[in-house]
């Protein structure tokens, strides 16, 4: 493999044939990293990942592979899935930093999306293979897959369930479920019709929250957002021309979803409270969002990719970092000591 590591004030090369050590880490940081994957251009192998210190101090690994999809921070490694190279990367973290070059696992061009993990496995979705393929972290093998009817994208887990969006169906028009996996018998138990594009999913005690993202035949967007509580299941559509992003997420104890360039809570019947809005990015320039501890992450590009930053801003929408990243910044994740 071959990287690039760039500190603020200090150069560091990775690269095989240039270092004494392969597996040299990165050195010396803080007790706490941010990850976030640069999906890069697709086709282009310009996929990357940048790291960020508790200090604010940012480093890049170059050449991850083509589109850098999704990651996820487990114990002491971090996941990364790699769609378009239809890998798996799996690195060891240490305080220093990542310990490279990693193991790399083929998923038999799979086009993974999004992942998560539990108890020492990787559940993963695909849309090449319509289904959950599960990599255990032990010897590495991708030991069984899941089949579900149509493309899989976000995934979830409240350690015995996994949830699992159906974004689109096999002809990539809008699809409309979220299914049900029971982990031990690795077989879907329920399958609820949420709306149309069903983007991203998040848990809140008993409930799950979708926020969703459709098309029409002329390629117009359309967004909503869903409820599965128990069996019963609430639908909010909210029309042509409300400028909402397609990621929901927990913060200080309310279901936000990305709406308007930030971010906004949603009442009880899925409605946008727009006046509690919090960040005033670009619509079109807001690429992801996360939360990470008291803070939003909003990850901020371009459609010519000359604006990769990642901005982080407080409860009160008062932008406190800006950080240069890499190109198309979309899955965070985070690792403490």
């Amino acid at each position: 493999m071959k990287g690039l590591i760039l500190g603020i004030s200090t150069l560091f090369l990775l690269i095989n044939g240039c270092s004494d050590d392969p597996t040299s880490s990165i050195e010396p940081l803080e007790k706490e990293w941010i990850f976030i994957a640069n999906e890069g251009n697709y086709g282009s192998s310009n996929g990357s990942l940048s790291m960020i210190n508790s200090g604010g101090e940012v480093y890049h690994i170059e050449e991850v592979g083509d589109v850098v999809q999704s990651l996820e921070v487990y114990e002491d490694k971090l996941i990364v899935l790699v769609n378009n190279s239809h890998l798996i990367k799996v690195y060891d973290i240490t305080e220093e930093g990542l310990r490279l070059p990693g193991i790399e696992i083929s998923t038999d061009n799979s086009s993974p999306r999004e992942l998560v993990v539990v108890d020492d496995k990787v559940y993963f979705t695909n849309w090449n293979t319509k289904d959950i393929k599960v990599l255990n972290l032990f010897n590495y093998s991708i030991e069984t897959s899941i089949s579900v009817d149509g493309l899989p994208e976000s995934i979830v887990s409240d350690g015995s369930y996994l949830w699992v969006g159906i974004t689109m169906n096999a002809d990539y028009s809008s699809a409309s479920s979220v299914v049900k996996i029971d982990i031990a018998t690795e077989s879907i138990i329920e399958t609820y019709e949420v709306g149309l594009g069903p983007t991203s999913l998040v848990l809140d005690g008993n409930n799950v929250y979708i926020a969703r993202t459709f098309y029409d035949e002329n390629w117009n967007a359309f967004y909503g957002s869903s409820k599965i509580s128990d069996n019963d299941i609430k639908i909010n559509n909210y029309g042509l021309g409300v400028a909402c992003g397609g990621d929901v997420m927990k913060f200080n104890n309310e279901v936000y979803r990305s709406y308007d360039g930030g971010i906004a809570p949603l009442d009880n019947n899925l409605d946008i409270r727009s006046s509690l809005r919090i960040g005033s990015y670009g619509q079109s320039q807001v690429y992801s969002t996360e939360i990470i501890g008291e803070y939003i992450y909003f990850g901020i590009t371009d459609s010519n990719s000359n604006m990769d930053k990642v901005k982080k801003v407080d409860a009160n929408g008062n932008e406190v970092a800006s950080f240069d990243v890499g190109i198309f910044p979309g899955d965070f994740s985070v690792w403490k000591n």
